[in-house]
């Protein structure tokens, strides 16, 4: 039975990358709607910013049930246009992002992140004079994934447990307790889990990759790993 559950998960997990892979092709969102602060901004002080970064090969919209769930709870929220779809090493990817915070003149941020992303984000903490105050990643491959060793992509060898900027990733404690790791019980990309040492790790009942990002767990999870950075 949970091998049929597993299964069902996973092709759900599809069905919403086709979904948003095909919404990012045919509707053009502009980005742009949710820098200005959403309605329950007016209740009461200024919220953080939250930059969102999604994973390897997805565009920002991935990441759009997370814009507007923060949006309308009065955060500004950002995406790095420039990243496309994901597919640079992650120092470069970080260099971009990095790029956008500093030419906004943002601080204090919040970087909100999924897969990928949140390698990107804990790069950025690393930096001199970062001005990202927090990150919380949703099913981010902290460790790596197996399963890359297997792949011929750069941009997916990438993610294998000896890579490199991996491993120097990992061996950066410093930045961790200000990480929220947020995954499920089962993630079919990271077989070995996000747990990340000395973060804050909230594991919740959800399944996939990709489709927890919508989940309305994850979502509070990300409340409340931004309510603790404010």
């Amino acid at each position: 039975m949970d091998l049929l559950r597993r299964a069902w998960a996973w092709t759900l997990d599809y069905a919403y990358v086709g979904f948003w892979q095909l919404h990012g092709l045919l509707v053009r969102d502009d980005p742009a709607r949710y820098l200005v602060a959403g309605p329950e901004s007016a209740q009461g002080p200024a919220k953080l910013p939250v930059l969102l970064i999604p994973g390897v090969y997805e565009p920002w919209q991935f990441m759009r049930p997370v814009a507007a769930h923060l949006h309308r709870a009065g955060h500004p929220v950002h995406v790095v246009e420039k990243l496309g779809y994901n597919r640079g090493s992650v120092p470069a990817m970080a260099a971009l992002a990095a790029e956008y915070i500093e030419e906004r003149d943002l601080r204090d941020v919040v970087i909100v992140a999924h897969s990928k992303g949140g390698l990107i984000g804990k790069y950025l903490m690393t930096l001199p004079g970062t001005r990202v105050s927090r990150l919380v990643a949703i099913n981010t491959p902290f460790s790596g994934s197996v399963y890359a060793n297997f792949f011929v992509l750069p941009s997916i060898r990438a993610f294998a447990p000896r890579n490199r900027t991996l491993v120097s990733l990992g061996s950066n404690l410093e930045v961790n307790s200000r990480i929220t790791s947020i995954y499920g019980r089962f993630d079919p990309h990271i077989p070995g889990g996000s747990f990340l040492k000395g973060a804050r790790n909230i594991q919740l009942e959800t399944m996939g990759h990709f489709r927890p990002i919508a989940d309305r767990r994850v979502l509070k999870g990300v409340d409340e790993a931004i309510a603790a950075a404010e």
